[in-house]
Protein backbone atom coordinates (compact mmCIF):
# COMPACT_ATOMS: atom_id res chain seq x y z
CA UNK A 1 0.00 0.00 0.00
CA UNK A 2 1.41 3.06 -1.09
CA UNK A 3 1.47 5.81 1.83
CA UNK A 4 0.56 9.43 0.61
CA UNK A 5 0.76 13.15 2.22
CA UNK A 6 -0.05 16.25 0.85
CA UNK A 7 0.31 19.91 2.29
CA UNK A 8 -3.39 20.20 2.79
CA UNK A 9 -4.23 17.40 4.37
CA UNK A 10 -2.87 13.45 4.86
CA UNK A 11 -4.36 11.18 2.90
CA UNK A 12 -7.29 8.52 4.34
CA UNK A 13 -4.81 5.99 4.91
CA UNK A 14 -5.89 4.35 8.17
CA UNK A 15 -3.11 3.00 10.43
CA UNK A 16 -2.35 -0.02 12.85
CA UNK A 17 -0.22 0.46 15.49
CA UNK A 18 2.28 3.08 13.20
CA UNK A 19 0.35 2.68 12.30
CA UNK A 20 -0.18 0.88 9.24
CA UNK A 21 -3.57 -1.03 8.23
CA UNK A 22 -3.56 -3.15 4.78
CA UNK A 23 -6.07 -2.24 2.14
CA UNK A 24 -7.84 -4.66 2.93
CA UNK A 25 -9.21 -3.96 6.62
CA UNK A 26 -10.71 -0.40 5.16
CA UNK A 27 -14.40 -0.26 6.35
CA UNK A 28 -16.94 2.19 5.55
CA UNK A 29 -17.71 2.07 8.99
CA UNK A 30 -14.82 3.38 10.42
CA UNK A 31 -14.61 6.60 12.17
CA UNK A 32 -12.30 8.57 10.60
CA UNK A 33 -8.34 8.93 12.37
CA UNK A 34 -6.53 11.95 12.92
CA UNK A 35 -3.13 11.13 11.19
CA UNK A 36 -0.06 13.01 10.84
CA UNK A 37 2.75 12.90 7.84
CA UNK A 38 6.36 11.10 9.12
CA UNK A 39 9.76 11.25 7.12
CA UNK A 40 13.02 9.43 8.28
CA UNK A 41 16.17 10.40 7.43
CA UNK A 42 19.22 7.97 7.99
CA UNK A 43 21.83 10.86 9.00
CA UNK A 44 24.42 8.89 11.51
CA UNK A 45 27.58 8.40 9.89
CA UNK A 46 27.76 5.09 9.96
CA UNK A 47 28.35 1.91 7.45
CA UNK A 48 25.51 0.34 9.46
CA UNK A 49 22.24 -0.69 8.19
CA UNK A 50 19.63 0.33 10.48
CA UNK A 51 16.29 -0.19 11.28
CA UNK A 52 13.37 2.78 12.49
CA UNK A 53 10.30 1.66 14.24
CA UNK A 54 7.01 3.62 15.28
CA UNK A 55 5.34 1.82 18.17
CA UNK A 56 5.85 -1.73 17.32
CA UNK A 57 6.23 -1.05 13.34
CA UNK A 58 9.24 -1.19 11.50
CA UNK A 59 9.07 1.86 9.22
CA UNK A 60 12.12 1.71 7.10
CA UNK A 61 13.19 0.06 4.41
CA UNK A 62 14.98 -3.69 4.52
CA UNK A 63 18.53 -1.24 3.66
CA UNK A 64 17.92 2.03 5.59
CA UNK A 65 21.65 3.39 4.43
CA UNK A 66 23.53 6.72 5.54
CA UNK A 67 22.08 9.60 3.61
CA UNK A 68 18.69 7.32 2.84
CA UNK A 69 15.35 9.23 3.23
CA UNK A 70 11.86 7.63 3.35
CA UNK A 71 8.50 9.61 4.02
CA UNK A 72 5.65 11.12 3.98
CA UNK A 73 4.66 8.05 5.76
CA UNK A 74 0.76 8.48 7.23
CA UNK A 75 0.98 7.52 11.09
CA UNK A 76 -1.30 7.88 13.86
CA UNK A 77 -1.11 11.02 15.66
CA UNK A 78 -1.20 11.42 19.27
CA UNK A 79 1.84 9.80 21.63
CA UNK A 80 3.81 7.82 19.18
CA UNK A 81 7.05 5.74 20.67
CA UNK A 82 10.24 5.74 18.51
CA UNK A 83 13.40 3.48 18.29
CA UNK A 84 16.34 2.62 16.16
CA UNK A 85 17.91 -0.27 15.94
CA UNK A 86 20.68 -2.28 14.12
CA UNK A 87 19.18 -4.29 11.21
CA UNK A 88 17.51 -7.14 11.90
CA UNK A 89 17.66 -6.68 15.98
CA UNK A 90 15.53 -6.18 18.49
CA UNK A 91 17.64 -3.93 20.56
CA UNK A 92 16.85 -0.29 20.92
CA UNK A 93 19.94 1.80 20.31
CA UNK A 94 18.11 5.42 20.65
CA UNK A 95 14.14 5.80 21.82
CA UNK A 96 11.84 9.04 21.90
CA UNK A 97 8.27 9.20 22.36
CA UNK A 98 6.86 12.05 20.50
CA UNK A 99 3.10 13.29 20.38
CA UNK A 100 2.29 13.99 16.87
CA UNK A 101 -0.13 16.69 16.26
CA UNK A 102 -2.80 15.83 13.41
CA UNK A 103 -2.38 16.79 9.99
CA UNK A 104 0.97 18.22 10.69
CA UNK A 105 4.22 16.55 8.90
CA UNK A 106 7.32 15.76 10.81
CA UNK A 107 10.49 14.71 10.32
CA UNK A 108 12.63 12.04 11.62
CA UNK A 109 16.34 12.16 11.81
CA UNK A 110 18.57 9.47 13.11
CA UNK A 111 22.45 11.45 14.18
CA UNK A 112 25.22 11.20 15.57
CA UNK A 113 27.40 8.19 15.37
CA UNK A 114 26.73 4.76 16.43
CA UNK A 115 28.14 4.75 19.74
CA UNK A 116 26.33 8.06 20.67
CA UNK A 117 23.27 7.60 18.54
CA UNK A 118 20.05 10.41 18.72
CA UNK A 119 17.00 10.83 17.04
CA UNK A 120 15.69 14.46 16.71
CA UNK A 121 12.23 15.26 15.84
CA UNK A 122 11.59 18.47 14.11
CA UNK A 123 7.94 19.66 12.79
CA UNK A 124 7.85 20.37 9.40
CA UNK A 125 6.18 24.57 8.16
CA UNK A 126 4.50 22.92 4.97
CA UNK A 127 2.72 26.28 4.13
CA UNK A 128 2.52 26.63 0.64
CA UNK A 129 5.58 29.70 -0.30
CA UNK A 130 4.37 32.78 -2.52
CA UNK A 131 4.45 32.78 -5.97
CA UNK A 132 8.00 32.62 -7.14
CA UNK A 133 9.42 31.45 -4.01
CA UNK A 134 10.88 28.48 -2.15
CA UNK A 135 11.47 27.61 1.71
CA UNK A 136 14.28 26.00 2.77
CA UNK A 137 15.06 24.72 6.49
CA UNK A 138 18.45 24.46 7.55
CA UNK A 139 19.95 21.87 10.26
CA UNK A 140 23.62 21.24 11.61
CA UNK A 141 23.80 17.22 12.01
CA UNK A 142 27.41 17.35 12.15
CA UNK A 143 28.28 15.90 15.88
CA UNK A 144 32.32 17.80 15.73
CA UNK A 145 31.58 20.65 13.03
CA UNK A 146 31.13 23.20 14.91
CA UNK A 147 28.80 25.76 14.58
CA UNK A 148 27.75 26.29 10.93
CA UNK A 149 25.72 28.67 8.84
CA UNK A 150 24.19 28.14 5.45
CA UNK A 151 24.55 30.86 2.49
CA UNK A 152 23.26 30.76 -1.01
CA UNK A 153 26.77 31.33 -3.02
CA UNK A 154 26.90 35.06 -3.77
CA UNK A 155 24.26 36.31 -1.05
CA UNK A 156 25.58 39.18 1.10
CA UNK A 157 23.34 37.17 3.72
CA UNK A 158 23.16 34.01 5.16
CA UNK A 159 20.22 32.16 5.29
CA UNK A 160 20.79 30.39 8.79
CA UNK A 161 23.47 31.45 11.09
CA UNK A 162 25.79 30.47 13.94
CA UNK A 163 23.60 26.90 14.29
CA UNK A 164 25.10 24.29 16.64
CA UNK A 165 25.14 20.58 16.37
CA UNK A 166 21.36 19.42 16.40
CA UNK A 167 19.85 23.42 15.84
CA UNK A 168 18.05 24.40 13.22
CA UNK A 169 16.92 27.30 11.28
CA UNK A 170 12.95 28.14 10.50
CA UNK A 171 11.74 27.74 6.90
CA UNK A 172 13.27 30.77 5.14
CA UNK A 173 11.71 31.85 1.71
CA UNK A 174 13.78 32.35 -1.03
CA UNK A 175 13.73 33.39 -4.60
CA UNK A 176 13.43 30.40 -6.93
CA UNK A 177 15.87 29.55 -9.68
CA UNK A 178 13.83 29.86 -13.26
CA UNK A 179 14.77 28.33 -15.87
CA UNK A 180 18.15 26.47 -16.06
CA UNK A 181 19.26 28.49 -13.06
CA UNK A 182 20.65 26.55 -10.45
CA UNK A 183 22.35 27.58 -7.18
CA UNK A 184 25.15 26.55 -4.62
CA UNK A 185 24.61 26.17 -1.41
CA UNK A 186 27.72 26.57 0.88
CA UNK A 187 28.15 25.42 4.41
CA UNK A 188 29.98 27.65 6.28
CA UNK A 189 32.01 27.91 9.48
CA UNK A 190 30.14 30.20 11.38
CA UNK A 191 33.20 31.33 13.31
CA UNK A 192 35.79 31.91 10.59
CA UNK A 193 33.11 32.01 7.32
CA UNK A 194 35.69 29.00 5.92
CA UNK A 195 33.21 27.33 3.78
CA UNK A 196 33.11 23.53 4.61
CA UNK A 197 30.73 21.90 2.44
CA UNK A 198 28.89 22.44 -0.99
CA UNK A 199 25.96 21.45 -2.60
CA UNK A 200 26.29 22.70 -6.31
CA UNK A 201 23.64 22.78 -8.88
CA UNK A 202 20.86 22.97 -6.58
CA UNK A 203 17.27 24.20 -8.42
CA UNK A 204 14.79 25.74 -6.10
CA UNK A 205 11.64 25.60 -7.87
CA UNK A 206 8.71 27.61 -7.32
CA UNK A 207 6.33 26.29 -4.29
CA UNK A 208 8.47 23.80 -3.50
CA UNK A 209 9.82 23.22 0.44
CA UNK A 210 13.29 22.31 1.10
CA UNK A 211 15.40 21.06 4.45
CA UNK A 212 19.45 21.02 3.99
CA UNK A 213 21.07 19.09 6.47
CA UNK A 214 25.13 19.27 7.40
CA UNK A 215 26.06 15.47 8.32
CA UNK A 216 29.38 13.80 8.73
CA UNK A 217 32.30 14.37 11.01
CA UNK A 218 34.84 17.09 10.29
CA UNK A 219 37.72 14.74 12.08
CA UNK A 220 36.81 12.06 9.14
CA UNK A 221 37.15 11.98 5.23
CA UNK A 222 35.46 10.37 2.48
CA UNK A 223 31.63 9.54 2.84
CA UNK A 224 31.85 9.89 6.42
CA UNK A 225 33.94 13.24 6.45
CA UNK A 226 31.55 16.74 6.95
CA UNK A 227 29.21 16.84 3.92
CA UNK A 228 25.77 18.58 3.03
CA UNK A 229 22.70 16.55 1.32
CA UNK A 230 19.10 18.24 0.63
CA UNK A 231 15.62 16.90 0.43
CA UNK A 232 12.77 17.86 -1.37
CA UNK A 233 9.35 17.79 0.91
CA UNK A 234 7.14 15.56 -1.11
CA UNK A 235 5.59 12.35 -1.23
CA UNK A 236 7.18 11.41 -3.84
Amino acid sequence: MKFSFTYKAIAAALVLSLGFLSCSKLDRDYEPIQVSGLNVIHASPTIELLDVYVDNSRATVSDFEYGNKIGYLSAYAGNRAFNVTKKGSPTSLKSLTYNMKPQVGYSLFVANTLENIELLMLEDDLAQPAAGKAKIRFVNLSPDGGALSLNVDGSATDLATNKAYKEFSTFETVNATTGTQTVTLNIKNATGGAIEATIPGVKLEEGKIYTVYARGLKASTGIMGLSAKIFLHSNN
